[in-house]
Formats: structure tokens, sequence, C-alpha cells
């Protein structure tokens, strides 16, 4: 997966607030690098909620065996 500083950028429209923007300038912050960064972490967050959401079933499925034969290979753990 390429980071953000590797990916092909592309221009976008974006509304945002006067104020939060003047305010943002004022201290100095990059608005695209910024925003870039903040709806990377979102992306992020939703696509594994939407992964655990779609794989709920497998996962409840590979703990109830879990529950009921316990861990593969525990014989053999030494902690």
């Amino acid at each position: 997966m390429r980071t953000a500083v590797q990916a092909p950028k592309r221009p976008v429209n974006l509304s945002i607030t006067a104020d939060t923007i003047d305010k943002a300038k004022a201290l100095g912050m990059n608005l695209s690098k910024t925003v870039d960064a903040l709806l990377g972490e979102e992306v992020n967050r939703r696509y594994w909620e939407k992964w655990n959401e779609d794989n709920q079933v497998a996962i409840d499925h590979y703990n109830a065996r879990i529950d009921s034969e316990g861990l593969p290979l525990a014989k053999y753990r030494s902690f």
C-alpha cells in the first residue's frame, strides 16, 4: 500500500467554514496536508469497521471453534 507521500495527488473542492480556514492559516497549518492526513485516518477506520462487519460470521465461527477445541498447537506453547 502506498503512503500518502508516494500516492499521486488530485485537486478537489471542499467547503470549509471561513473561520476554521482563517484560524488554521493563522496557526501556519498546511490545509491540504492536514485534511489529507485526517481523511486518510477516517478512511482506514471505516475500511476496517466495514471489514469486521463483512467478516463477522467467519470471526464468530473461528472464535467458537477456538472456544470448543482450543488453540492449534497450544500444547507446544512455552508461555
